[in-house]
């Protein structure tokens, strides 16, 4: 585990250690043929983060601290724009396209928090696997078991904060890139509330489910990128009502369900009402098939232009979920549409202010790596019947390690009311202090 930016801040303050040294030590970690940088990440930015620690440290020798993550190594997604680099989106179809002009708003965010940005992280193919699977990059091997997947599509962020090659990292969630990888790596993460944070400078995917995230592997690091990062202090007060979601309980594995029994009741501790109460009552399912709807063929929107121009060489399974989505018919987009106007009724009549409400973030551990479409297609359906509510209804949502079966992290989730988001992340350092 990283040490909190909290210690590392002090340290850096007493000069025990330097921003230079911080950035050598996750720069060596990359490098590290043992270990999964070479998978976690398309480009290590080795010379511009050097060049940005000692930056870094002789501001501090002369008295000043430019922000909350000053001199800390961090991580992007290979989604996000970087001033002079070709976003890639973990693809090999966009190397001869233009280099970005600008730095994304959220990653110019980090550099004013003076974060030191140590590379550009592998991702599912224009973000399309829950798996996180990449067969142009590699896929980067869980940390609990690299036998099996780190989840995706925010894969390399994930390993990199696990591996301790970033303190924290950047990453993107439309139908659970961040809370999948969160869960599956045993990472706090979370997923903002809709349009809470610019999305300008990232490539999109399906615009009305796409927003930005974060990844930590401590609650004092995860609370103070959030502060930077949605520009609000964390308080210290939590709500005071909690829905246990008893159809999300239901579709987990018995054995994830009651491995977050702990954590549960912690939670339950935290606050003075507690009800169980079905999610979704037309089934998880119906919202699932819904956001399988509207996701795809939004895609298909977003990149229609440019597949039909450009014809580009994508693999299977990215070349399938867009074909998909341009043949799904109307009348079953219009039925999707009704579905999150519902989704989205329900979950505010569930989350009035001062109230959260949890559920298990996936329904099981991460799966092996290298099975077949076959296998994994029930076990994605199940994942997005977890998932579905975040990019139908926008509510914030973030993922609280510590539980383990058989060694492997399974999360828990808690979702609150639209802007609630430094609610959920006190909730989350409430649990863990």
């Amino acid at each position: 585990m990283n040490p909190t930016i909290l210690q590392l801040a002090a340290e850096l303050a007493a000069g025990r250690t330097s921003s230079r040294k911080l950035t050598d030590e996750a720069l060596a970690r990359i490098e590290d043929p043992k270990g999964e940088g070479k998978r976690a990440f398309i480009k290590v930015y080795r010379q511009q983060a050097i060049a940005a620690a000692d930056a870094s440290d002789a501001m501090r020798k002369a008295g000043l601290v430019p922000g909350p993550l000053a001199g800390i190594p961090v991580s992007i997604k290979n989604l996000c724009n970087v001033a002079g680099d070709t976003t890639l989106a973990g693809s090999q179809a966009l190397d001869d396209a233009p280099p970005a002009q600008a730095d994304a708003p959220v990653v110019a965010r980090l550099r004013a928090a003076g974060a030191v940005i140590v590379g550009s992280t592998n991702m599912s193919e224009f973000a399309f696997s829950g798996v996180g699977a990449n067969p142009h990059y590699g896929t980067p091997g869980n940390p609990a078991d690299r036998t099996r997947v780190p989840g995706g599509s925010s894969s390399g962020a994930a390993v990199s904060v696990a591996d301790r090659m970033a303190v924290a990292a950047l990453g993107t969630d439309t139908g659970g890139s961040v809370r999948v990888p969160a869960s599956f790596c045993g990472l706090y993460g979370i997923r903002p509330t809709h349009g809470r944070l610019d999305f300008s400078g990232m490539m999109a995917q399906a615009p009305t489910s796409d927003t930005t995230g974060w990844f930590a592997d401590n609650a004092d690091t995860f609370a103070r990128v959030s502060a930077v990062m949605l520009g609000e202090a964390i308080p210290d007060a939590v709500p005071n009502r909690l829905v246990i979601a008893t159809d999300a309980f239901a579709l987990a594995d018995p054995e994830t369900a009651a491995a977050l029994e702990t954590t549960v009741s912690r939670l339950r501790r935290l606050v003075a009402e507690v009800r169980e109460e079905a999610m979704a009552p037309p089934g998880l399912a119906a919202w699932a098939r819904a956001q399988r709807t509207l996701q795809p063929y939004e895609a298909w929107q977003t990149f229609q232009e440019w597949v039909d121009r450009v014809n580009p060489r994508f693999q299977y399974s990215v070349a399938r979920n867009l074909v998909l989505g341009s043949m799904i018919p109307a009348g079953e987009r219009g039925w999707a549409a009704l579905v999150r106007q519902e989704a989205r009724g329900r979950m505010r009549q569930l989350l009035p202010p001062g109230t959260i409400l949890c559920l298990p973030t996936t329904p099981f551990p991460a799966p092996l790596c290298g099975q077949s479409l076959s296998v994994l297609e029930p076990l994605r359906d199940r994942i997005t019947a977890l998932c579905a509510h975040g990019g139908l209804t926008g509510h914030p949502q973030v993922n609280i390690p510590g539980a383990t079966l058989d060694g492997l992290p399974v999360g828990l989730s808690i979702v609150g009311a639209r802007g609630s988001d430094a609610a959920l992340v006190a909730v989350a350092r409430a649990i863990a202090s």
